[in-house]
């Protein structure tokens, strides 16, 4: 622990503010997105990436890297677009072992009610209180942070569990 660079006065503050800004938009915009459309935000988000895609449609294993999801929290969420009749999955026609995301014409309607709704709330809590400046230092920054993250290996940090575990005798009793 003491190697560790612990944050600045300033560093934390600003760490403190990201944080809690990230988790209250989510959560503004995980009410508009219920509210309006019965829809998560992973799965409107996945219903704008189909929209954007040839054919309104990805293989899975592509979508969930685009929307950064586990596989298996992929498949959940797109079970549950598909009981909606949103979205509905089949084979690739160039691989029979691929699955392709389809976003269907109810998917197409779907988001058109529900995305002027999700812009409104991620202008008014986000966008129109910055400056064009500030936008693109965030766009900068996030990208920075982004690139760095995708480009790390695997984990590099022993697991929560053991690092935590009430027998470890380096950390205090009670």
């Amino acid at each position: 622990m003491k190697d560790t660079r612990w944050l600045s006065e300033s560093e934390m503050d600003a760490w403190m503010a990201y944080v809690a800004a990230t988790h209250l938009l989510e959560r503004r915009v995980e009410e508009q997105l219920k509210a309006t459309s019965g829809l998560t935000h992973a799965q409107y988000e996945i219903l704008a990436k189909l929209s954007a895609s040839p054919d309104r449609r990805m293989r899975m294993t592509e979508l969930a890297r685009e929307i950064v999801v586990s596989k298996s929290g992929l498949t959940y969420q797109i079970g549950q677009l598909e009981k909606r009749g949103l979205v509905e999955r089949t084979t690739c026609p160039s691989d029979d072992r691929g699955v392709l995301a389809v976003l269907t014409d109810q998917g197409v309607r779907c988001l058109k009610q529900t995305a002027p709704g999700h812009v409104a709330v991620v202008r008014a809590f986000l966008i129109d209180r910055l400056t064009p400046e500030e936008i693109e230092t965030m766009r900068r920054v996030m990208t920075k942070a982004l690139a760095a993250m995708e480009s790390a290996p695997g984990p590099v940090f022993r697991s929560a569990a053991s690092a935590c575990s009430p027998r470890d005798p380096s950390l205090p009793e009670g």
